[in-house]
């Protein structure tokens, strides 16, 4: 890894220049940050974690003809991915109210929403991500307004297969984020799915318990994170039902 050059270091993730031109290879930490990385924590065995949720729900996706960035998981902590250049959106998909939106409209934590409601942040940590309308999209050019129908598309394709996904295995889809890549094949341009999908990108609840299985569990000191993460890798059978979480090697004097 010192061998290569770093292209990108983020509070979850380092990029590096792949081995091909137009490859990546993504990284996976065990940082943890909340509220604009103001909380900050090291969780053993987060990054192996969300390497494998991320390369297992990609997967997925290209399966069904969603588009990501996804080529292949290199070992425990690394995968392959296409470059491509990010949309600077958070793009945010609603199935229940929670978190901020709970918060800013006043609606119970918990409540379902009528229908799923897609939402946009301006991706910039320094100003704490803020939420953006289409009409601040069209007028800074960050986004066409072809992108923006496509985007719109494959968030709820994405929220449909994970939701689904989720639900086979006891487990509420509450909300989640991905960020949009654009690539070029030749002349022509499409919109793909990149950067990852995993329990720091989702909000996650136990449909039986409302046990929370996602960030909100740091958030909220609320338990142990890498035993919500292999919660929920366990029943997607990412990993073996009798798998504890990774920790670091201990070194012997």
């Amino acid at each position: 890894m010192a061998r290569r050059k770093k292209i990108y270091e983020g509070k979850a993730k380092i990029l590096y220049e792949g081995p091909e031109p137009g490859t990546i290879v993504q990284y996976f930490k065990d940082d943890a940050t909340a509220f604009n990385a103001e909380k900050r924590d090291v969780i053993d065995g987060k990054g192996v974690l969300n390497n494998r949720l991320s390369e297992f729900f990609m997967v997925g996706l290209n399966s069904i003809g969603v588009p990501t960035h996804f080529l292949k998981r290199l070992n425990m902590r690394e995968q392959l991915v296409r470059q491509c250049e990010i949309i600077p959106l958070e793009v945010i998909v609603r199935n229940f109210a929670a978190g901020t939106m709970a918060k800013r409209l006043g609606i119970e934590e918990g409540t379902a929403l009528p229908r799923p409601i897609v939402e946009y942040c301006y991706k910039d940590d320094k100003l704490g991500d803020p939420l953006v309308t289409e009409e601040h999209i069209a007028a800074f050019g960050w986004a066409s307004q072809q992108d923006m129908d496509d985007i719109l598309s494959l968030a709820l394709r994405v929220n449909d297969f994970m939701s689904g996904l989720m639900y086979g295995v006891g487990i509420k889809l509450v909300d989640f984020k991905i960020e949009i890549g654009r690539v070029f094949d030749g002349d022509y341009q499409r919109l793909i799915v990149a950067d990852e999908i995993s329990p720091d990108s989702c909000r996650l609840w136990d449909i039986e318990t409302g046990r929370k299985l996602d960030k909100d569990v740091f958030r909220r000191d609320l338990g142990n994170l890498a035993d919500a993460y292999t919660e929920v890798a366990r029943r997607l059978g990412v990993m073996p039902q009798n798998a504890t979480p990774m920790e670091k090697p201990k070194l012997i004097n």
